[in-house]
C-alpha cells in the first residue's frame, strides 16, 4: 500500500446501522421471550454516529423501556417509517409525530399496507401523513401488497417486521420500487441476521420467514461498514482537485451490500480512478483509493432511480466542470427532507449555471460557476455536502447551516479540512 495518500475517514453507513438497529431490537425482544428485556444478540460495532442513528437508537430504547408512547422523528423519513411499521405490530397506544417537513412527506402506501393487515393507524391530520396515532396488534394475516414507487423505505419497514408475524410475510410488489438497491441491502441483512427471506426471478414478491418463538441468546459481533452514498462527496472533491489520492480506510465495492457503491462508476465517467486494496496483515480489511485525471467527457447521463442519494455530489461535480448533463430519475427527490430539484436547481443558477427540468429529468447547460450569495442549505444534509465541496474551488463561498451534516456526516466539515490543506500542498 502507498503511505502518501491522504486517508479519509467516513462515517458508517446509517441505513445498514439502522436497519441493524431495529434487527437487534426485534430479535432481542424474541429472545427474552417478549418479557422484559434482557439484552440484545448484536453487538453492533462501527455503528454510525449520524442523527438519524442516535434518534432511531434512543426510539428503539424508548420502546423496550417504555418511557413514553410519543415518539417524535424530527426530519428522518426512514426512522419514522422504520417506527410506524414496528409500532403497527407492538401492542400499546402510540402517537408518531416530527417537525413540519416531515409531516410533508408521504406514508399512505405503508399505512394502507399495514391496514390490509388489520392493523389500526389513524392519520391525526392530513390522510397518509404523520402525526399518526396508532393501535399496536399482533396481524394474523401473512400476505399483504404495498405500491414501492414513492420509496423503498416502505418495503424495508414491512420486511424488517415481517419475522415477527405469528406466519411470517409475503408481500406483493404492485409497482417498480425506487431506490430498490436498498430492499437488497435488506434482505442481505436478514439473511446476515440469521432469517429466511426469498424473492421471486422478477423481484415483485417478498417471502419472510417467522421467527422461532424462543431464540437461543447468543451475542455475535456485526461491523457496520463505511457509507458509500457519504463517498460522493469524497469522489465529487477528487474531481476538483485532480492528481490528489485519497484512501478512505474500511470502504469495500467487493464485499459492500450497498447499492450506492455504484458511485464508483458513476465517477469513472467523470475521470475518477477507483482501486480497491487489501490490508497485508488483515484479510477482511479493504480500502478504496481514489484519484482523478482531471480529463471528463463534455457530457454526463445517467437514471438515478436506484440511487437517488447520488444525484446532489454529481449535479454540482458537472456544474463546476463546466458539463453539460442530463440527469433522469429524479421524481422521488422532490419528496426527500428538502424538494432537492428545486433547491439544486436554486442554489446553482445563483452561481451562474443554467438548469432546466420536468418531472422526470434535470438538465444542464454548460456554464462557468462563480460565488455570489450565501447557499441556502434548505435544511437538507445532502445540499450542504454537495456546495461544500465547492469550497475547494472558492474558498469565499458561505454555506448557511452547516450543521446540517450531522444528520449522516458529523465529520464533513474536518474531513473536507484534509483535502483542502493536501490539495494546496499538492499545488506548491
Amino acid at each position: 500500500m502507498r503511505t502518501n495518500d491522504l486517508h479519509i475517514e467516513l462515517p458508517a453507513s446509517k441505513s445498514i446501522s439502522n436497519r441493524w438497529l431495529v434487527l437487534n431490537h426485534i430479535m432481542g425482544t424474541r429472545s427474552s421471550g417478549g418479557g422484559q428485556h434482557k439484552g440484545l444478540p448484536f453487538m453492533l460495532r462501527h455503528l454510525s454516529d449520524a442523527d438519524d442513528t442516535q434518534l432511531m437508537s434512543a426510539l428503539l430504547a424508548q420502546l423496550r423501556h417504555g418511557t413514553s408512547n410519543l415518539f417524535y422523528c424530527h426530519n428522518a423519513g426512514s426512522v419514522a417509517r422504520f417506527m410506524l411499521a414496528l409500532l403497527a405490530i407492538t401492542p400499546g397506544q402510540w402517537l408518531l409525530t416530527g417537525d413540519d417537513r416531515l409531516k410533508q412527506r408521504p406514508m399512505l402506501p405503508l399505512i394502507n399496507c399495514l391496514r390490509s393487515m388489520g392493523c389500526n393507524i389513524q392519520c391525526l391530520d392530513n390522510e397518509g401523513y404523520l402525526p399518526l396515532n396508532i393501535t399496536g396488534y399482533i396481524p394474523q394475516y401473512r400476505m399483504a401488497e404495498i405500491d414501492p414507487n414513492e420509496s423503498s423505505q416502505y418495503v424495508s419497514a414491512m420486511m424488517l417486521i415481517g419475522c415477527l408475524l405469528p406466519n411470517g410475510l409475503t408481500l406483493t410488489l404492485t409497482d417498480r420500487a425506487a431506490s430498490r438497491p436498498y430492499i437488497e441491502m435488506t434482505r442481505a441483512l436478514l439473511t446476515q441476521a440469521g432469517i429466511k427471506n426469498s424473492v421471486t426471478p422478477n423481484r415483485r414478491v417478498y417471502r419472510v420467514e417467522a421467527l422461532p418463538s424462543t431464540l437461543q441468546h447468543r451475542q455475535q459481533v456485526v461491523t457496520i461498514e463505511p457509507d458509500w452514498s457519504s463517498a460522493s462527496y469524497i469522489y465529487a472533491a477528487a474531481c476538483l482537485v485532480p492528481g490528489l489520492r485519497i484512501r478512505m480506510p474500511g470502504l469495500s465495492y467487493s464485499q459492500s451490500v450497498q447499492g450506492d457503491r455504484v458511485v464508483k462508476d458513476l465517477f469513472a465517467q467523470l475521470g475518477v480512478t477507483t482501486q480497491e486494496l487489501r490490508s497485508p496483515y488483515r484479510t477482511n480489511t479493504r480500502s478504496i483509493t481514489i484519484v482523478a485525471s482531471g480529463m471528463h467527457p463534455d457530457a454526463f447521463e445517467y437514471n438515478f432511480i436506484d440511487c437517488p442519494d447520488l444525484l446532489p455530489a454529481v449535479l454540482v461535480t458537472c456544474a463546476a466542470l463546466g458539463m453539460k448533463a442530463r440527469l433522469r430519475g429524479i421524481k422521488n427527490l422532490r419528496i426527500k427532507e428538502s424538494d432537492r430539484i428545486n433547491a439544486l436547481k436554486t442554489e446553482l443558477e445563483k452561481m451562474g449555471a443554467t438548469i432546466t427540468q420536468t418531472t422526470t429529468e434535470v438538465r444542464l447547460a454548460p456554464a462557468k460557476l462563480t460565488p455570489g450569495a450565501p447557499i441556502n442549505t434548505h435544511e437538507d444534509h445532502r445540499i450542504a455536502m454537495s456546495f461544500g465541496v465547492l469550497t475547494l474551488l472558492f474558498p469565499e463561498l458561505i454555506i448557511e447551516n452547516p450543521e446540517q451534516v450531522s444528520k449522516s456526516f458529523p465529520d464533513f466539515w474536518r474531513q473536507l479540512d484534509h483535502i483542502r490543506h493536501a490539495a494546496q500542498e499538492l499545488t506548491h
